[in-house]
């Protein structure tokens, strides 16, 4: 993961190929240390050479423009009541970001992990719901288990950079409640339909600015614009991957274990441009949690007389994870 120079435009782009081939010469190259100092920054990176296949990226994303193009009844088969959205299907106009009077302009589709019958954590995670049409949940399920391998490469070289072992989040994460998010931003205008009119609803934009609640997120490149994040000084930057990029931002979780040397980055995906209100956008994030039952415990390694502990109560991931919801109108 080796790390271009710092650019205050732009989101640094790292490679996984040397992590990959030795571990242990990219740490002693310095590079988990760059790493973890571009997150220390901008609280997001964007990963090269990451791993996930071209084509089941490709494969995935038709497969899911052909899910969101079903009638809304149709749709609607797969919504489970009572759930918070943690499984199948939810509508457009329901998720709102924290803090927020307007909704988001999106729908989506969650796919969980799978767990066997009687399995222990199995109130945590319910089943996943199965797709009849198409090859949708094939697809989906084979993208949720490439990132969730790719997240745990990731999270090995954070644990190097925050004073950890290698493998400290190996036992933390390996039957986590991490969500694959396929999400459909319809397009704003329809046929003879004013722009200007479409762009002044009010005050809707596709996903309001937010922090994400889990530890790490991966995110499928969209294939339509709108992302940024806040800035320290507090501007908006636009997050512009290159084709067949992943970008990878830190969450809540892992910004309250880090006592906050690893932020949670502020972020949204603007409404388009006049001239792009018309095509739809879509997205695959992967939001990496911790099982359930962990406790998030500020790590000693992150507190000092410069660095008190910010969180002197720990919280099980599952607390917190519910109090997010709720938060959030998924609960």
């Amino acid at each position: 993961m080796g790390a271009d120079a710092e650019d205050d435009d732009h989101v640094p782009v790292v490679s996984t190929e040397l992590y990959d081939a030795d571990f242990d010469a990219f740490v002693k190259a310095r590079n988990a240390r760059a790493l973890g100092a571009a997150y220390e920054k901008y609280g997001f990176v964007i990963l090269q050479n990451h791993g996930v296949p071209d084509e089941l990226i490709s494969r995935s994303l038709e497969c899911s423009k052909r899910f969101f193009a079903l009638s809304s009844e149709e749709k609607m088969r797969y919504h489970l009541p009572g759930l918070g959205g943690a499984r199948g299907y939810t509508a457009f106009g329901v998720e709102t970001a924290k803090g927020s009077a307007h909704h988001d302009l999106k729908e989506f589709w969650h796919l969980g992990r799978d767990l066997p019958v009687g399995h222990p954590l199995e109130r945590y995670m319910p089943p996943n719901v199965r797709v009849r049409e198409g090859d949708f949940t094939s697809a989906t399920t084979e993208v949720y288990r490439a990132l969730d391998a790719l997240g745990g490469r990731v999270l090995e070289a954070l644990a190097v950079h925050l004073g950890q072992t290698r493998d400290y989040f190996a036992d933390k994460v390996n039957e986590g409640n991490s969500i694959l998010r396929v999400i459909h931003y319809p397009a704003l205008v329809k046929e003879g339909q004013d722009v200007n009119e479409a762009l002044s609803k009010a005050g809707h934009v596709r996903a309001a600015a937010h922090e994400d609640i889990n530890l790490i997120t991966l995110l499928l490149g969209a294939d339509e614009g709108g992302l940024e994040l806040l800035r320290r000084d507090g501007k908006w930057m636009e997050v512009n991957p290159p084709p067949g990029c992943v970008t990878c931002n830190i969450g809540d979780m892992l910004q309250r274990l880090s006592n906050h040397r690893l932020p949670s980055t502020t972020h949204r995906v603007v409404n388009p441009k006049p001239e792009r209100t018309a095509f739809p956008r879509y997205s695959m994030p992967f939001f990496l949690h911790p099982n359930p039952d962990f406790v998030i415990d500020t790590l000693s390694t992150c507190v000092s007389e410069e660095h008190p502990n910010r969180y002197p109560e720990p919280i099980t991931s599952d607390e917190y994870l519910q109090q997010r919801l709720r938060e959030i109108k998924l609960k």
